[in-house]
């Protein structure tokens, strides 16, 4: 997908404090959704003990909310060491089912690549089935390279150094998320305040 076509979408950094909103979105994948993502039919319980094994202090969990706080899209890069000189780290990312086709996947895609090059990583690497041709097409697109083992896949894309523009770009993509979690977050808690004050109405009335 061409920068010109990907959707105006700024991307939070999830903390610790976001885990239910994070639970939220995984639980309402359905059975297939959750193989694609996971590569096994993960159950509630498997989902539970994911987000809570969430490391936010060593790993990085990107996200994309609607006007409605709820997240509808989420990705993970998990960081691991191969060798001293070497750092690589693994992509994973699950899109909610009534927004898929607006390319959110290739954006949190492009955001992990840049945040991964400017923290020194070397290689990212993502484990699929080979029936997720959405993900598959994403890594190929970026210039990954793909080895097809039966019913998995391992995609493998090779990172240049950071540079200012890497550096520079993340600093400003960062403020805009910043801007915009703000602002919806403002714009919910409003709607909420107002619902409650008329519903205050509504009882008083009858």
């Amino acid at each position: 997908m061409c920068a010109a076509s990907r959707p105006a979408a700024p991307i939070a950094t999830l903390e610790a404090a976001q885990r239910p909103a994070i639970l939220r979105h995984l639980l309402a994948l359905d059975e297939h959704d959750r193989y694609l993502r996971f590569g096994y039919a993960a159950s509630d319980v498997h989902i539970r003990h994911y987000v809570e094994g969430l490391r936010f202090g060593c790993d990085e969990v990107f996200g994309i909310f609607n006007w409605r706080m709820r997240l509808i899209a989420m990705a993970h890069l998990a960081y691991t060491v191969r060798s001293r000189s070497e750092q690589s780290a693994e992509f994973g990312v699950s899109v909610a089912p009534h927004v898929r086709g607006r390319g959110y996947g290739a954006v949190l895609f492009a955001h992990a690549v840049r945040h991964a090059r400017n923290e020194g990583v070397a290689q990212l690497v993502i484990h699929a089935l080979s029936e997720n041709a959405p993900m598959l097409a994403i890594a190929r697109n970026a210039g990954a390279s793909v080895l097809r083992e039966g019913s998995e896949s391992e995609a493998r894309l090779l990172l240049p150094p950071a540079d200012f523009h890497s550096s520079a770009s993340e600093w400003w993509q960062d403020r805009l998320a910043g801007g915009d979690y703000a602002l919806k977050n403002a714009h919910y808690l409003l709607r909420r305040w107002v619902r409650r004050g008329l519903g205050r109405q509504r009882a008083v009335v009858s």
